[in-house]
């Protein structure tokens, strides 16, 4: 009577023990950074200087675009980054990646419950008397054995759930880092792009130059034969426009190895790749301010910061796995089938059945205790890895800007001089027709154009550089349609919001 009252209990102790679930309960830790006031401030610093000018003429406090590089208005560039996010081969490891930790969660999720086994075996032995109290030695004889069996696991203290939380977690994080790998697909593309433009483009400014250094040098020689002129100035001439000509070579280079770029991350031959990229002879470069949003919406956006408050959020879903070691086992079974000999299975002798509770509890639970405080160790090196991904998002960011910014500044300021040293030359070369200049002034005056020029054009490609890498920094591009993407990181999300509100 007392067993049967016991189990009847069991449900009710059962209940009880499932509303327990071992463990902290995750949350984004106070302490975090993202929770600081330094998380929610202002990507665009003001001040009184030229360069706080500069920065807020560089860049605005407008949310960033889902599609930034359809800022350019480059339907070759769109193209190109919708192909690379299609086959581009990083992306298929991190898709790979993100399968197995979908099965890896699955078979985490599998854990507990239901199980059943079935058996059945049949063998020619001889048995042993003694195990049954008998003294005579026991026929040689055909023994079987077939049975099912059916068990129920309670997850009583939650340490299953726990794992399903930290493998959901890690699913996540994963998820997390395919959008990093999109990103990082998406600016390369736009940065190999941008170089074989540029190339082209300086290639241009070189090419129009020598031609200019060409009918300098043919002015010269004509000055020469007329008497007006010497063979130092035939001599000058000829060897600034070799100068100009040598750089020919590396604008090929650059736009050959920018091919290649391009071709690896299209997975395509550099020969099949499309004619628009050859026909961009120009930098691409926004001309409004950059929409760069504030600290808070970085942080909610950029997938490294989603991805290693993830690795928080499993880390400390695995202090409560570890702590289930300390705890028993339940599960509840019930198993009937015949055992006997050979010919007999299946009569009332051999028939056998039996159901019941099965707990196990291991004593002593040796290493349980240094495995819970590597767990809590382990969690309190993903909150600081998750402190240090912020502090490198935040500074990441802010430094990208101020180069832009002293970029940007530097290529308005090389704008100035170049519309001066076209003046200074057409003027000088009017005035040597004229014959109120020298041929050597004329000379300086095209090398100084020459020159400004070729700093003007590598200016713009770094400006244009500039803004992709900013893009980069700010973590825009991962929300690509029909991508698959699940709602971001809720935890970041909130506390981001909690930073700004404070």
């Amino acid at each position: 009577m007392k067993l049967h009252r016991a189990l009847w209990a069991l449900p009710s102790l059962f209940c009880v023990a499932a509303c327990t679930t071992i463990g902290p309960d995750y949350h984004v830790p106070d302490t975090a950074l993202v929770k600081q006031p330094l998380a929610a401030r202002a990507l665009i610093e003001q001040d009184d200087g030229a360069a706080g000018k500069t920065l807020g003429e560089a860049a605005s406090a407008a949310a960033v675009p889902d599609y930034w590089w359809r800022l350019y208005d480059d339907p070759a560039l769109d193209a190109l980054v919708n192909e690379a996010l299609k086959s581009n081969n990083d992306l298929r490891v991190a898709t790979a990646n993100l399968a197995r930790a979908n099965a890896i969660l699955g078979v985490a999720e599998a854990q507990g419950g239901f199980s059943a086994n079935a058996s059945a075996t049949i063998n020619r032995a001889q048995e042993s008397a003694e195990q049954y109290l008998m003294t005579e030695k026991l026929p040689v004889g055909y023994v079987g054995d077939a049975g099912l069996s059916v068990s129920y696991q309670f997850d009583l203290f939650g340490t299953l759930r726990r794992g399903v939380e930290a493998s959901a977690a890690d699913l996540d994080a994963v998820r997390a880092a395919v959008d990093t790998a999109r990103i990082t697909v998406v600016a390369n593309v736009v940065r190999a792009y941008f170089e074989s433009c540029s190339a082209a483009e300086e290639e241009d400014i070189a090419n129009h130059s020598l031609a200019l250094q060409n009918r300098s040098v043919d002015l010269a020689r004509r000055l020469r034969s007329a008497g007006r002129g010497a063979q130092p100035n035939v001599t000058r001439s000829v060897t600034q426009a070799q100068s100009v000509r040598a750089d020919l070579p590396r604008f090929a280079a650059q736009r050959r190895v920018a091919r290649y770029q391009l071709a690896a991350l299209l997975v395509r031959s550099p020969d099949a790749l499309p004619a628009s990229i050859a026909a961009c002879r120009r930098t691409p470069r926004i001309l409004t301010p950059l929409p760069v949003g504030d600290g808070a919406a970085l942080l909610r956006r950029r997938p490294d910061v989603r991805e290693a408050e993830r690795r928080l959020a499993g880390a400390t879903a695995r202090i409560g796995v570890a702590l289930g070691e300390l705890y028993p086992n339940v599960s509840f079974g019930a198993s009937a089938g015949v055992t006997g000999i050979g010919g007999d299975l299946g009569t009332v002798p051999t028939q056998r059945w039996g159901f019941g509770p099965l707990i196990s509890w291991t004593f002593p639970a040796n290493g349980v205790r240094g495995r819970i405080r590597a767990a809590h160790a382990g969690a309190d090196i993903a909150l600081a890895q998750f402190d240090g991904v912020v502090l490198n998002a935040l500074r990441e960011t802010q430094s990208r800007l101020a180069t832009y910014a002293g970029d940007l500044g530097r290529l308005d300021a090389l704008y100035d001089v170049q519309r001066s040293a076209e003046q200074s030359s057409d003027e000088t070369h009017r005035f040597f027709l004229a014959g109120r200049e020298s041929f050597l002034a004329d000379l300086d005056a095209a090398r100084t154009l020459t020159n400004v020029n070729a700093q003007v054009a590598g200016a713009e490609a770094k400006v244009a550089q500039d803004q992709v890498d900013v893009f980069l920094a700010l973590g825009g591009g991962w929300q690509v349609e029909g991508a698959g993407i699940a709602d971001p990181a809720a935890g970041v999300a909130r506390a981001a919001s909690g930073a700004s509100g404070s």
